[in-house]
């Protein structure tokens, strides 16, 4: 499962099974290196750490967490959008002993359909105006139906949510700025339509699991150590 990051973690949040999709984009070889270790232990404390609060805050309320979008660096400098659930095991005294988690891939859009074609003028605005920050009402809008209509035919294309997408695409965007050009936060922040560099540091940490500073020196880090 190329696509797919399969997981399972004991109560103290370390590797008790994983695949090899998991095993590869940690930069390892075999699923000894991650077994018995905690995300920090196997991608440095940096990254690791989103990871960790994520399993902690799924450990200690019970609820299960579905479909969070997040953006992935992993130790191999490799990036990729993803949909992650993680789910709790129960012990017999009803307490978590343990999570599972799976991580899918999120899969090419249709852009050949008749879905597509009743959002096109949506999807190109929003690409346009990132800046602006339009929201899901402005698009169904533009798109000439409801915000219901709109999600609807937005994950027959994407796979996700209206919201999930704008997200991504503020998110790939504040990330390409963040690589490819000196700018400084704030500036980042402001042309990704956030008001101000507190704000979209929270959400680019909660897509991500780090800050925007940290993902600049991580993946430089990354590359260099290839």
């Amino acid at each position: 499962m190329p696509d797919i990051v399969f997981f399972i973690k004991n109560q103290c949040g370390e590797y008790v099974s994983v695949n090899q999709t998991l095993v590869t984009r940690c930069g390892k070889r075999h699923k000894s290196e991650l077994l018995g270790r905690s995300p920090g232990q196997v991608l440095g404390e940096d990254l690791g750490r989103g990871y960790e609060e994520q399993d902690r805050r799924v450990l200690a309320s019970g609820q299960r967490l579905l479909d969070s979008l997040e953006l992935h660096m992993y130790a191999n400098g490799t990036l990729g959008w993803c949909l992650t659930s993680k789910i709790p095991l129960m012990g017999q005294s009803g307490e978590p002993v343990g999570l599972v988690g799976v991580s899918r891939d999120l899969r090419l859009p249709d852009l050949s359909g008749d879905d597509f074609a009743h959002i096109a003028d949506a999807v190109a605005y929003a690409q346009d105006h990132l800046e602006a920050a339009p929201g899901n009402a402005e698009l169904a809008s533009i798109a000439k139906m409801s915000p219901y209509q709109l999600d609807r035919r937005m994950k027959q294309v994407f796979g996700m949510t209206t919201g999930q997408w704008l997200l991504k695409n503020r998110i790939t965007q504040a990330s390409r700025l963040l690589l490819e050009t000196a700018l400084p936060i704030v500036e980042v922040a402001f042309a990704t339509g956030y008001t101000d560099q507190s704000a979209f540091t929270r959400q680019f940490r909660r897509a991500t699991g780090v800050t925007p500073s940290q993902f600049r020196g991580l993946r430089g880090q990354a590359e260099a150590g290839q």
